[in-house]
């Protein structure tokens, strides 16, 4: 490594223990606290098997709200990503769609739970709202980074025939940005999955409605429960996404390169 490296590293460190110190991050506390899990366990292991089934339902409600969130946001972010991108559009149209998908991913799923819920009411149905929002900013970005990453040769030749910007999407852009597609949608559902976990937090429905509820009266074996299923779900999901990342994702691109060479 450089001198300059070296400096830029020391910095660096120097800055993470002043920011740690001004923040009441200390480590100590965090070892001298490990004990207390064993707290967390007893209780866990004194839970009865009759809140299982509470735990599995809520966490279906969770998936059916990340579900229905994910698949509205993701159908109202295609069209919005085709405007937002500079490659199909004038500044004129591409520059207010961005700003306005900016400022939905400005704020995390939670806060547009909590106005959504004074709006609506408790329940679901605003966290569903919520997960729409989100999606819709972060799969509209994502989508049209990767439209702009298109080669332009085959939008060249195709608009040099004099087709319209509709066919010119439906039969380059689509299909070119179809497996860059799947993969973000797949990782935005397990990430809608994770993040309703919490929106209970504000009365938002799912799964995290009972688990802050156990943890603000003390009962942490039933919050442990409820949080476990959350843990085995995120797994279950996360090698789903795998197989179908392998079987539809990886095996186009390999497909794509034997038919280009």
């Amino acid at each position: 490594m450089t001198p300059k490296n070296n400096i830029v590293i020391g910095i660096i460190v120097a800055l993470v223990v002043i920011a740690s110190y001004n923040m009441d991050a200390d480590p100590v506390k965090f070892f001298e606290g490990l004990p207390n899990l064993g707290i967390i366990l007893e209780e866990l292991l004194m839970v009865e098997p009759k809140y299982i089934p509470t735990a599995l339902w809520a966490m279906f409600e969770t998936i059916q709200m990340a579900f229905i969130g994910t698949a509205i946001g993701v159908a109202i972010s295609l069209p919005l990503s085709m405007l937002a991108a500079r490659n199909l559009n004038s500044k004129f149209v591409y520059a207010p769609i961005r700003a306005l998908l900016a400022a939905m991913r400005t704020f995390p799923s939670i806060l547009w739970a909590l106005l959504f819920v004074i709006m609506v009411g408790s329940g679901s149905f605003a966290g569903i709202l919520a997960i729409i929002m989100y999606t819709i900013g972060f799969i509209a970005k994502l989508q049209y980074e990767s439209i702009e990453t298109i080669d332009s040769d085959p939008m060249d030749a195709v608009d040099s025939i004099g087709v319209s910007k509709s066919q010119l999407i439906r039969y380059v852009v689509i299909p070119e940005s179809a497996s860059h597609l799947l993969s973000q949608i797949l990782y935005m559902f397990d990430y809608n999955v994770r993040q309703t976990s919490i929106l209970g937090l504000v009365g938002a429905g799912g799964i995290g409605f009972y688990i802050i509820n156990y943890i603000k009266f003390f009962e942490y074996g039933k919050a442990a429960i409820f949080m476990l299923v959350v843990l085995i779900t995120v797994l279950a999901i996360d090698w789903v996404s795998v197989k179908v990342r392998d079987k539809y994702i990886i095996k186009s691109q390999h497909g794509m390169e034997i038919s280009s060479d």
